[in-house]
């Protein structure tokens, strides 16, 4: 995710949600390796200055850190005035608590994190805690942590717009049977964003209007285990699928691909997550149903401000910003929150996610797709 959930233009604020996060929001594999982009400016809009430290997760499973999520903050935190460092992790925990170590022994003002283990993420908020540094959890939360804030997207809802995606693509189907592949079982995010997607399918699977054939998670949001788990059930419920709800992009590719050596690609509708420029393409041909957009940019730019109040001590400020609310049930405490709103898309929506800037026309519109990007209005 992984992760990777991606309505857009509004900000919206949801309060007593049951931890919310954005699993590893990702289709393609994507990524540089590790990375750092820093960039210093004088105290701008938000006038404040010092440095921040930002730690990703990772770039394997996810092409969304690199290509949004790390461009973005720098640019959003640059113009509060911060000195930004933006490193990933890469998926090595220990990696995540060096990078962290550093950050906090040169005394950043804040710590943004988005840890792609929880546990990891408590222990260097434990450790920023004692050094007096601010901590927002990133996209991710960090369960049974003290971060003093957290940015993220209603991950509940971005299963919600999975599950009735699916239900509105077979309610011509009765009986249709569906098979969810999820996202890593330690990831709060893809948890929520099952309980979301239940929350529309479960009633619909007791009335016997959908069956579900199997629910199954995928470790580390691993898009190859995704597609031969996918095919091991396929073949299991012999050969026959009628919809997949998989939790993001990557995951929805490695079940298109096994749908493909089967004839299936197209005529069973997919979910995925994140809008990324292959699921958006998979959209566009019909062989995926939709995809969710979250606007990184707004999660971005959340979590600027509430750097730029923490690092000058305007805890009040902070908490305007925040006003949702995240239950911790490890921690057992309510963290103060961003949560923004995630947005169906499908076919004739795709063109909404270039406009937004996050997807060229020129990486989605290419060879097979020009006609229909031109049906779309895509240019």
């Amino acid at each position: 995710m992984r992760s990777r959930t991606l309505t857009l233009l509004a900000a919206t604020v949801s309060t007593g949600l049951v931890l919310t996060a954005c699993g590893a929001n990702s289709s393609d594999s994507g990524g540089t390796g590790s990375s750092s982009a820093s960039s210093s400016a004088p105290a701008a809009a938000g006038g404040a200055s010092g440095k921040v430290g930002v730690i990703l997760p990772e770039t394997a499973t996810s092409a969304r850190w690199e290509a949004f999520d790390k461009p973005m903050l720098t640019a959003a935190l640059t113009a509060q005035g911060f000195e930004v460092d933006v490193q990933n992790a890469q998926g090595d925990n220990q990696k995540f608590s060096t990078l962290a170590d550093g950050f906090i022994s040169s005394g950043v003002k804040v710590l943004v994190i988005a840890p792609g283990d929880p546990a990891v993420g408590a222990a260097v908020e434990a450790k920023a805690k004692t050094a007096g540094i601010p901590v927002i959890d990133y996209d991710r939360p960090s369960l049974g942590g003290s971060a003093d804030y957290y940015v993220s997207f209603d991950n509940e809802k971005v299963g919600q717009l999975q599950g009735q995606a699916m239900a509105d693509a077979l309610k011509s189907k009765a009986g249709a049977g569906v098979v969810q592949i999820e996202g890593a079982p330690t990831d709060n995010n893809a948890t929520l964003f099952t309980k979301g997607q239940d929350t529309v399918l479960e009633p619909l699977f007791s009335a016997g209007t959908l069956k579900r054939i199997q629910k199954q998670p995928i470790n580390d949001w691993d898009n190859q285990l995704g597609g031969t788990t996918f095919e091991q059930i396929f073949t299991a419920n012999g050969g026959k699928v009628d919809g997949v709800v998989a939790a993001n992009d990557g995951l929805a590719g490695a079940v298109i691909t096994i749908l493909k050596k089967n004839g299936l690609n197209g005529k069973v509708p997919v979910t995925g997550q994140d809008a990324t420029a292959d699921g958006l393409m998979a959209v566009m041909r019909g062989d995926q149903y939709m995809t969710v957009f979250k606007p990184i940019k707004q999660e971005a730019e959340s979590t600027a401000k509430l750097a730029a109040a923490l690092a000058k001590g305007d805890t009040a400020g902070a908490s305007a910003i925040a006003t949702g609310t995240l239950h911790d049930p490890k921690g057992n405490r309510d963290i103060k929150s961003v949560l923004l709103t995630p947005q169906t898309i499908l076919a004739k929506d795709v063109k909404t996610v270039v406009t937004e800037g996050y997807v060229k026309a020129s990486e989605i519109c290419g060879g097979d797709l020009a006609a229909k990007c031109a049906t779309l209005g895509i240019s």
